[in-house]
């Protein structure tokens, strides 16, 4: 394992005998998953069954961090909520093999939701209502805070120290990331204090799978304290959507209206974490391959222009 190239020494071989360390026999089958920040392999197992292995990237999260979202993703998993928990070893549910940590997990499948339906944006409001009457009860210790030092100053940061970004559009970067910082404060600051809850934090389309007996959610790995619309503007692509999500919502918990003056901050704030994150996993041969995009310029002087109109339209 090294801070180039983080797993490096993740071979097949490797994902294979720490299934087989936890207690689950892997029968050879292996498929690997679609996951950038982490990585998280399909590996059958010989009863017939299989688990999901989710291999935590070096150094992201510390060992209390991580226990905290399984021990979220539990507390909903026993109040009846679909979310996908991992599973326990002895009581332990963070492993160690080969100087990874990881997380055996049931496979769960699935379709994507189908946003457009009412009925389906609804059921996921009560879903997510429900989620965020737990999220509620306590608070998260070890974990991140959805706020502008997490979310803008440490990606810009990444972003000026990276050789990613073309020399001739540093200045440029960092002007438009700074007019970006400067209008989410000024709106953070005129919408004045919302409650701040534990959240899912990443709840995308593609954290959410459907079936026959409906919805369920998976990954809590960008789990943070944050306001609730958080969980809810990624599933809404206009009014019309969340409405419905929050006709739903509203069932089973109060909705403050005032967080919707977030949502463009919401959206502002992960613009420029995007392009940190890219720039600050570069070392990684996955991003590379992924974002090849992110190596022109071109892209960076789009990128440029989007932070302006943003920071304007704020």
């Amino acid at each position: 394992m090294t801070e180039g190239a983080p797993y490096a020494a993740l071979s097949p071989d490797v994902v294979l005998a720490a299934v087989d360390e936890a207690g689950s026999w892997s029968d050879g089958r292996l498929l690997t998953l679609n996951s950038y920040e982490n990585r998280v392999f399909q590996v059958g197992l010989e009863d017939g069954g299989f688990v999901v292995a989710k291999f935590y990237r070096p150094g992201r999260w510390t060992d209390a961090a991580i226990l905290e979202e399984h021990a979220f993703a539990l507390e909903l998993a026993a109040a009846e909520l679909p979310m996908v928990a991992p599973l326990a070893f002895d009581g332990r549910t963070m492993l160690r093999h080969a100087g990874y940590r990881y997380a055996l997990y049931p496979r769960r499948g699935g379709r994507a939701p189908s946003l457009e339906s009412t009925d389906q944006l609804e059921w996921l409001g009560r879903l997510l209502a429900r989620m965020h009457a737990i999220g509620a009860r306590s608070r998260f210790q070890a974990r991140g805070v959805l706020d502008r030092p997490t979310m803008i100053d440490a990606p810009m940061r990444a972003t000026l120290g990276s050789s990613l970004l073309p020399a001739h559009l540093f200045d440029a970067y960092r002007h438009a990331a700074g007019r970006v910082d400067d209008a989410v404060a000024s709106r953070i600051e005129a919408v004045g204090p919302v409650q701040r809850i534990r959240l899912h934090g990443d709840c995308h389309p593609g954290n959410v799978l459907w079936t026959d007996a409906g919805p369920h959610f998976v990954d809590l790995d960008d789990a943070r304290t944050g306001p609730a619309v958080q969980d809810l503007w990624m599933l809404a692509a206009d009014d019309a959507m969340m409405t419905a999500l929050l006709e739903g919502y509203g069932q089973f918990r109060d909705f403050d209206p005032t967080e919707l003056a977030l949502i463009p901050v919401l959206r502002a704030m992960r613009q420029v974490h995007y392009a940190g994150w890219i720039a600050e996993r570069w070392h990684d041969p996955a991003f590379p391959a992924a974002f090849p995009f992110a190596a022109e310029a071109r892209w960076w002087e789009q990128h440029i222009a989007d932070l302006h109109e943003i920071a304007d339209d704020l």
